[in-house]
């Protein structure tokens, strides 16, 4: 039986909802503008936990000047309604004052795994993101946090942080959820053309396609190569990188393919029309010690396609990282 979500906005309110939630809690972090890919999350969330906390909080910190934090969706009545379907407890939507009291002149550096690939591209990203999951993660207290693979780089940047700073936290990463033509749900989704969603369906392509070649035994530089045709021949996306890479630490172990933008962070300002993010699993022969090779894309306009091949040797049966023991 499902029940509408507490609704809290100040640190106080969520320190006193938490307070009426005995047992164990998982949480969930979003931005909102939510899709069936959040309460995904929030319906596994409920087998892991007692309770379940939703976080709705755009994060000034992990933009970047020009990029869409103010055009970013807010649809707090429609996300309320949504997670009532799918059994969420506490809602906290605070204003940046309340997650931040202060100027936030303290920052996390989560070292070189953000320093590649996407975090190449967007420098200052993944330090606002460690900073505002370390935050929520200490004031919630959950014992489980979920969060997507779509953002596969975001998840192990995470289990890095956690990891190395003992935030007693464990992380558990939850598949992608689609759309029926192949597209990975993205709260930015609703920024894509009629043309551009036709163009982004090539990323989800892509991924087949180096997926068959990987089981069928080809080489990483077949894989990558493999990827890239689909994107070219699709036409109308300038590649920013490709690269394989290790799933936990994102060393990169099969160098880039030169690509104009890989050879320093693009900084130009984002328009908000098109930005989506896709991966998925399948181990290739060469990696049969694997329990699955993750692949990730990210698509933005002017057309760019990001795609990172993770081979994920130390990645447990169910996706968890064994590294992350009980956090």
């Amino acid at each position: 039986m499902t029940h509408r979500p507490i609704l809290t906005h100040t640190r106080a309110e969520l320190a006193d909802a938490l307070t009426r939630l005995p047992g164990t809690k998982a949480l969930v972090m979003t931005m909102g503008a939510l899709h069936n890919g959040h309460l995904q999350l929030v319906r596994e969330a409920r087998e892991l936990a007692d309770h379940v906390i939703v976080t709705i909080f755009v994060n000034p910190t992990q933009f970047a000047p020009g990029e869409d934090f103010d055009a970013y969706p807010r649809t707090l009545d429609a996300d309320m309604d949504a997670l009532e379907t799918v059994g969420a407890d506490l809602v906290w939507a605070p204003a940046p004052q309340d997650v931040y009291p202060t100027p936030a002149t303290v920052t996390i550096d989560p070292g070189p795994i953000a320093r590649v690939l996407e975090g190449k591209t967007r420098p200052t990203h993944f330090a606002g993101v460690a900073l505002v999951c370390t935050k929520v993660v200490n004031l919630v207290r959950p014992g489980v946090a979920l969060y997507g693979q779509k953002d596969a780089q975001q998840l192990a940047v995470l289990r890095t942080v956690f990891a190395q700073l003992d935030i007693p936290v464990r992380v558990h990463p939850v598949p992608i959820v689609r759309a029926e033509d192949g597209v990975a749900l993205s709260s930015r989704n609703q920024y894509l053309s009629d043309d551009e969603r036709i163009r982004a369906r090539a990323l989800s392509r892509a991924l087949r396609r180096g997926a068959e070649v990987a089981e069928a035994g080809a080489k990483p530089a077949q894989i990558v190569a493999e990827c890239r045709s689909v994107i070219d021949a699709e036409g109308g996306i300038d590649l920013d990188y490709i690269a394989l890479v290790d799933a936990g630490t994102f060393e990169i172990s099969l160098a880039p393919s030169p690509c104009p933008s890989a050879k320093a962070p693009d900084l130009r300002p984002w328009p908000p029309t098109a930005r989506a993010r896709d991966a998925s699993s399948s181990p290739p022969r060469w990696a049969r010690r694997a329990s699955s090779t993750t692949w990730r894309c990210r698509c933005a306009t002017p057309p760019v396609l990001t795609l990172a091949l993770l081979s994920a040797r130390e990645t447990s049966h169910d996706g968890n990282d064994p590294r992350d023991g009980d956090r």
